[in-house]
């Protein structure tokens, strides 16, 4: 209950009587685009780093936002075109050096999305991450690169241990075709046998019943993510080779 101490004390507290750092919110977006992972770039329109290279993101809007989540749901859906199937909060990072304007405070996403369900523009492109988590791009603004490989290493971790790769597949696919994605994740390959087993006894995916997809050698079952599973954890984890 608030007393009318505190009503008072708030009725005349002025936010702007104290140094406030600049807030923003910068979101690392995966997919795969010819087994590789790829990460989302927008181009700069302002200064500072004008027509330079970064990860999508903006200040956040107290009129429109009512958390950081709505910041980042409303970023990634202006950048990519539609709402990702996965998005997670990696953690937050500020200093006085990150951005030449001022004290900065960002706070970092990352989301998983389907290439071919993404509308590019003309400031918006992918670029090819190493095994490292390096973008084969030029340098990016601010700290950005570091927010990549930071962002890339929590996905390759998580890939040892939940269903997160599944984000990145279309509404259907074959049992190749998603190990081949872990598998491009991890940096490694599976055993075929034990990846399936892991799958199949997790009920993480179900058959589409009826459909199947061709394949180099034969005609493979197509399944789709189990509607009720959004990401499965794993006792033990995998590891590629």
């Amino acid at each position: 209950m608030t007393t009318k101490a505190e009503k008072d004390f708030l009725a005349q507290y002025n936010i702007h009587d104290y140094d406030v750092p600049l807030t923003s919110v910068d979101i690392v977006i995966f997919s795969i685009i010819n087994e590789q992972v790829n990460v989302l770039t927008a181009k700069r329109t302002d200064f500072p780093y004008k027509d330079h290279w970064a990860t999508p993101g903006g200040f956040i809007d107290i009129k429109k936002d009512s958390n950081i989540q709505q910041t980042a749901l409303r970023k990634l859906k202006e950048k990519t075109g539609y709402e990702a199937p996965y998005l997670e909060q990696l953690g937050a990072t500020g200093n006085n050096e990150r951005d030449p304007r001022g004290w900065s405070v960002t706070v970092t996403y990352f989301a998983l999305v389907n290439a071919q369900e993404v509308t590019l523009s003309d400031d918006t492109r992918w670029c090819v991450l190493d095994n490292d988590g390096n973008s084969t791009c030029s340098t990016l603004a601010f700290d950005h690169d570091e927010l990549i490989k930071e962002a890339f290493h929590r996905l390759r971790n998580k890939a040892q241990y939940t269903t997160i790769a599944l984000h990145i597949l279309p509404e259907k696919f074959t049992l190749s075709e998603l190990q081949k994605c872990f598998e491009i994740i991890l940096g490694g390959k599976l055993n075929k046998s034990g990846f399936r087993r892991r799958i199949i006894k997790g009920n993480v995916i179900q058959e589409v019943e009826g459909e199947s997809k061709q394949t180099a050698t034969r005609m493979a079952q197509l399944y789709r993510k189990a509607d009720d599973e959004d990401l499965h954890f794993y006792m033990r984890e995998i590891y590629a080779k």
